[in-house]
C-alpha cells in the first residue's frame, strides 16, 4: 500500500490544478496516480480510480494550459 506522503502529494497537486488550472500539477498528479495505481496492495476499486483520475488529468493537461 502507498505510504502517505504519495497519497498526499497527488491530493496537494490535485487541488493545486483545480484551484488554479496549472497543468503541470495535472501531470504530475497524473503520474503520482499512476504509481499508486502501480503499488501492491492496493485494491481494485482505488486502482481503477487512480487510473480514471490519472487518464483525466493527462487528458485535461493536452486542452488547457495555464501560463506556468
Amino acid at each position: 500500500m502507498p505510504n502517505s506522503e504519495l497519497w498526499a502529494g497527488a491530493l496537494s497537486l490535485l487541488l493545486l490544478h483545480h484551484e488554479t488550472g496549472c497543468a503541470h500539477s495535472a501531470l504530475h498528479a497524473a503520474r503520482l496516480l499512476d504509481q499508486i495505481s502501480d503499488a501492491e496492495g492496493v485494491d481494485s476499486d482505488t486502482r481503477m480510480l487512480c487510473e480514471r483520475a490519472s487518464t483525466r488529468l493527462s487528458s485535461h493537461e493536452r486542452h488547457h494550459a495555464c501560463p506556468a
